[in-house]
């Protein structure tokens, strides 16, 4: 964009004053510390400075930045969305909105993480601030995990049950503090603490992990859905601590207990939690995870696998024709069709699993302690549903099928970006073949290309 302006005439010196100042607003564009870029109110690009062309122009598939979403529709899908849905007259659309480009190489290189501030001038004017906020995020997550330690010893509440753990993570003894949290009653002893989670929210190798992160960091913490004897369900915190003198004798596992689990009924807090979870992790559109929290969960459970060996799939799904879609319907009917996926996602998977939208109309499941053979098998049983239903919108019926390209590695060598890359590599192989199909990523599929030069996945 040419920086030439034509300024009126003015015998007082006003043109000298509005040049001048023109000038000296491009030189602050030019040399702020981070990306600045003036966008229309559909995106289109009308002034950039050079940081935020350095840290867009890698997102560019076509190699040009013309439209501020396009740009960013493959890590951040719901910026269109959010602007859509704001309706003041001006104001900060997103303030802080964090976008992981990668998730860097596993004990060698950080996460890469942009931070997207959207402001509406008026009603054609955008602007967004965009900075590299990886380190920052990596000070901010250790933070949060201190301050959920802090909350979990420092927060009166006396609705608590102390639970002891042996060193396999089962309880070692009843106390009356379990039966009034949780209504277990002697039962409890000798079964794995993951009765207090729901069925399908925890694998015995995370039950593991947990107890192996409370050896290493002095204690772990989570936050999450718990259950109760009778089958209800309250929001609930979870510290693990090992516990001193704990070291078994001849080889044999302490008579006592090598754990101490705090579990506490945080259901009053559960509102204000949820919320500050959604802003931070969760997608707008749809209401699953976004790009943040995929990578964020990738990468721990690999950092686990790496430590102790076991199968981790991702799958990756992309509805077919979505282009074809919108053209036809707009982007509100697309957002149905998102709305209508993600939905049937969230619904066929469990509850450990981690369910994503990572792109426009892309979206991925990190399986934890799933092989490639059983990944397989529920992706297509996804495939299938979505292939016999349809979405109701503005009186019309649309049909619309995904493709799904499925990977798995054993050890977790390699990191979330390369197993990511794979089921990226199968989906296309199933575009190719002819949409609406499952593939399993094999060698042979590394050798082709991604994305045509000419337009993305549906232009296979």
């Amino acid at each position: 964009m040419s920086d030439q302006v034509t300024y009126p005439q003015d015998p007082h010196g006003g043109c000298e004053q509005l040049r001048a100042e023109h000038e000296a607003l491009i030189q602050f564009l030019y040399l702020a510390p981070v990306g600045l870029v003036q966008a229309d109110i559909d995106g289109a690009i009308v002034m950039m400075n050079p940081i935020s062309a350095q840290l867009l122009m890698p997102l560019s598939r076509s190699g040009g930045l013309d439209n501020l979403f396009d740009a960013l529709d493959s890590v951040a899908p719901d910026l269109r969305y959010l602007c859509d849905q704001y309706a003041l007259p001006s104001g900060k659309i997103c303030d802080g909105l964090h976008v992981h480009l990668n998730a860097g190489a596993p004990g060698k290189k950080l996460p890469q993480i942009l931070s997207v501030t959207l402001l509406k001038l008026d009603a054609t004017r955008l602007m967004a601030v965009i900075d590299d906020v990886t380190m920052q995020v990596r000070r901010e997550r250790q933070l949060r995990h201190n301050d959920a330690w802090l909350n979990a010893i420092l927060t009166g509440i006396t609705d608590y049950a102390l639970v002891g753990l042996d060193a396999r993570g089962a309880v070692t003894e009843w106390n009356p503090s379990i039966g009034r949290v949780t209504g277990f009653g002697q039962d409890a002893v000798g079964q794995p603490y993951s009765i207090f989670y729901p069925q399908d929210a925890m694998t015995q190798e995370h039950l593991l992990d947990r107890l192996r992160d409370a050896d290493k960091d002095g204690w772990s913490m989570d936050e999450g859905k718990r259950v109760r004897a009778d089958g209800s369900a309250f929001w609930g915190s979870a510290m693990i601590a090992p516990l001193p003198d704990r070291d078994a004798v001849d080889g044999e596992e302490p008579d006592g207990p090598a754990y101490c689990l705090i579990l506490r009924d945080i259901t009053d807090k559960r509102e204000a939690i949820e919320r500050r979870r959604r802003e931070a992790f969760g997608d707008h559109l749809t209401g699953l995870a976004n790009r943040r929290a995929f990578f964020e969960s990738a990468e721990q459970e690999l950092v686990h696998s790496r430590a102790a060996p076991r199968p981790t799939a991702v799958i990756a799904f992309d509805a077919d024709h979505f282009k074809a879609i919108n053209d036809r319907h707009g982007h509100p009917g697309g957002d149905a069709v998102l709305q209508h996926l993600a939905a049937i996602l969230a619904e066929t998977f469990r509850e450990v699993d981690v369910v994503a939208r990572i792109g426009g109309e892309e979206f991925a499941v990190l399986l934890p302690s799933t092989d490639l053979p059983r990944a397989a098998v529920v992706a297509e049983r996804l495939r299938a549903i979505v292939a016999s239903s349809s979405v109701h919108f503005e009186g019309a019926r649309i049909h619309y099928t995904v493709s799904a390209g499925v990977a798995c590695v054993l050890d977790g060598e390699g990191g979330i970006d390369l197993l990511l890359k794979r089921a990226d590599q199968a989906l296309y192989a199933a575009k190719r073949a002819g949409r609406n199909r499952v593939e399993r990523w094999r060698a042979e599929l590394s050798a082709v290309p991604i994305h045509p030069a000419e337009g993305g996945r549906d232009a296979a």
